[in-house]
């Protein structure tokens, strides 16, 4: 039996790491918007700032992530502040969009650090939004946005696990992805702000019961799609025998 000191093993796993094909920088699934998005993007990112980088457009989500609580607690107080909680949507958007296209034309190689760093911030403020819009929630549905919250986080952990054992990162399902999801932020902020709070006490279940719905119906698909990948790989690693 040998042993191997700690720091020849973190090497060893960097090398395999480095020579393994990632895929986390090719995303699978198209959005109803995706190629109008697309379009947008490789026209705006030549324009950019030759000074601006992939990582610091990356790191602008933890600014979006604090704004958006913050301007979610002051909303609670004003409605008006709805408007600043869309500027948060709409940046978090713009910066998100751009980073890896520009990291990819300006040859900047962030590629595993710019799938970590971006999708971590993007759980982030996926959590922010959510603890948002409880401030604005009437009393009485802070269990549901608890539960909410929780959903929330399983989703984003349900994509990560499946690109884990997959190596295919699925962005968008039947249509919708994130770009969508934003939109959809942004159209409850307008409605909110002209028909008042009261929307929660129904739109808080249903968006609930629908996320929920779709996890399961995710949880499932994926379930069903590993066991046939892990059933073919022992199939013929037992016909080889």
């Amino acid at each position: 039996m040998t042993t191997e000191s700690p720091g020849r093993a973190y090497t060893s796993a960097n090398m395999e790491a480095v020579s393994e094909p990632f895929g986390g920088d090719k995303k699978h699934g198209e959005s109803f918007l995706g190629p109008i998005e697309r379009r947008f993007i490789d026209w705006a990112v030549p324009k950019l700032p030759q000074w601006l980088r992939s990582w610091q457009l990356t790191l602008m989500t933890i600014l979006w992530s604090v704004g958006m609580v913050f301007f979610g607690w002051l909303a609670a107080d004003d409605n008006v502040w709805l408007h600043a909680m869309s500027v948060m949507v709409f940046g978090q958007w713009l910066t998100d969009s751009f980073d890896g296209t520009l990291g990819r034309t300006r040859g900047e190689g962030l590629v595993k650090w710019g799938y970590f760093m971006d999708h971590f911030l993007d759980t982030l403020f996926a959590g922010s939004v959510v603890i948002a819009y409880s401030f604005l929630a009437p009393g009485g549905t802070g269990f549901l946005f608890s539960l909410l919250l929780l959903v929330t986080m399983a989703m984003m952990a349900l994509s990560f696990l499946s690109f884990a054992a997959t190596n295919q990162f699925q962005i968008a399902h039947h249509g919708i992805g994130p770009t969508e999801i934003r939109i959809g932020y942004i159209a409850l902020n307008t409605l909110v702000f002209f028909t008042g709070n009261t929307v929660f006490w129904w739109g808080v279940p249903l968006v609930l019961a629908l996320n929920v719905i779709v996890m399961i119906a995710l949880v499932w698909q994926t379930h069903k799609q590993l066991w046939a990948i892990d059933k073919a790989a022992l199939a013929e690693s037992n016909a080889g025998r």
